[in-house]
């Protein structure tokens, strides 16, 4: 066996405070049926030491094995996740002082930030015994699951939205997973998939596992080991359907500042579409989980997640670290989706754009100021 020298030591529900073993093949808590979080032994482990020696190893999000879950180095899943670029933006006209960047991780595998926790859930359901796996997707998770369980060896089925456009679905074919097209909304598509798979294959879906918030939390690994300490952002600017990607940034500083290598963590600021935004409403009327959202419509598939599972878990990344929400129309992120092409030579999609669309709005309210560093984080790359 080659050990990864993974710290993991057990799983842990926020919502009843059950703690499991790590060493078996679960979902969510069996107590209450929340979300579970990998814990790991931070305090055994000499931050600054293991900052130096991670930094000494190639690019990439296997470098941060200790504080994945993943026991040994023989069940990784890789595709070649290197460390995605963080490049630096002119703001939009008007917006004073802003410090802005953007991380792509467009150039990811699969072209999205999905890799990120697909290659640590395939990798460690694989290693704990799964033998099919399945997950509703509005596109890129779905590829990545596609990809991921192909290079595992694993039979992969995928539930769309009936409205996936055909390429989306031909290119998760591609990968030998079985598509099924189904329901109007991921939502839909996700229940009909799990009354469907329920005894026959183990369910990747958004925060209904422990292990793709522990890709996810890479991101903030990432940015510290490429804007250092001294420039770390002070906000940044992310584009939420389930919201994982919040979960994971959030979860990844606080690793990041239990190991004594930050102070404090950036602000989270959530943006989603004026037609499904029930992270950002739940946010403003001070609601403890987010309430279905009635006749969802965005033209950005991945920001079309009407009832985000386990929005506790998503609200309080924003709230802990003092971040707010946003919304932008169908028309601003269209219109910034060009923008970000045309200006700095960035093909994304449509979601990914929505953080730039964000920008007048947040300024205007306060949200990002002069001065600050502001981070966009690009989820996805654009279709051809």
């Amino acid at each position: 066996m080659g050990s990864t020298g993974s710290r993991l030591v057990r799983l842990s529900c926020r919502a009843c405070c059950a703690e499991f073993p790590p060493g078996g093949l679960v979902r969510v808590c069996g107590t209450c049926g929340h979300t579970l979080s990998a814990e790991y032994d931070v305090a055994g482990l000499d931050g600054r030491r293991w900052w130096a020696t991670i930094r000494e190893r190639p690019p990439g999000l296997w470098r941060y094995r200790e504080l994945l879950p993943v026991q040994d180095d023989r069940s990784i899943v890789s595709l070649g996740e290197a460390e995605s670029a963080i490049l630096p933006l002119e703001g939009p006209a008007g917006m004073g002082e802003l410090q802005l960047q953007a991380k792509d991780d467009g150039a990811l595998p699969t072209g999205s930030f999905k890799a990120r926790g697909m290659t640590v859930a395939v990798s460690r359901a694989r290693e704990l015994g799964a033998s099919r796996l399945f997950a509703p997707s509005a596109g890129n998770a779905g590829l990545a699951l596609a990809a991921y369980g192909a290079r595992a060896g694993l039979p992969v089925v995928v539930y769309l939205p009936e409205r996936t456009e055909p390429a989306v679905t031909g290119a998760i074919a591609r990968f030998g997973a079985e598509v099924v097209r189904l329901g109007a909304t991921i939502r839909e598509a996700g229940e009909e998939g799990r009354r469907r798979e329920a005894s026959r294959s183990f369910d990747m879906s958004t925060l209904r596992e422990p292990y793709r918030v522990e890709g996810k939390k890479t991101m903030a690994f990432e940015i510290l080991d490429r804007t250092g300490p001294e420039g770390m952002p002070d906000a940044i600017v992310y584009p939420t359907g389930g919201g994982t990607g919040l979960v994971g940034l959030k979860k990844g500083f606080e690793e990041l500042r239990s190991l004594g290598l930050i102070d404090k963590l950036p602000r989270l600021i959530s943006v989603q579409a004026t037609g499904c935004a029930p992270i950002v409403r739940a946010l403003q009327q001070e609601q403890v989980r987010a309430a279905p959202w009635v006749d969802a419509a965005t033209l950005a598939p991945g920001l079309l997640v009407p009832a985000p599972f386990s929005s506790e878990r998503v609200l309080e990344a924003v709230r802990t670290t003092r971040g707010t929400g946003a919304t932008v129309s169908d028309a601003q992120i269209v219109e910034a989706q060009r923008e970000l092409a045309r200006r700095f030579g960035l093909s994304v999609s449509l979601e990914a754009a929505a953080p730039w669309a964000a920008l007048p709005g947040l300024a205007r309210d306060g949200a990002v100021r002069s001065g600050e560093r502001i981070l966009l984080y690009i989820t996805g790359r654009g279709t051809s």
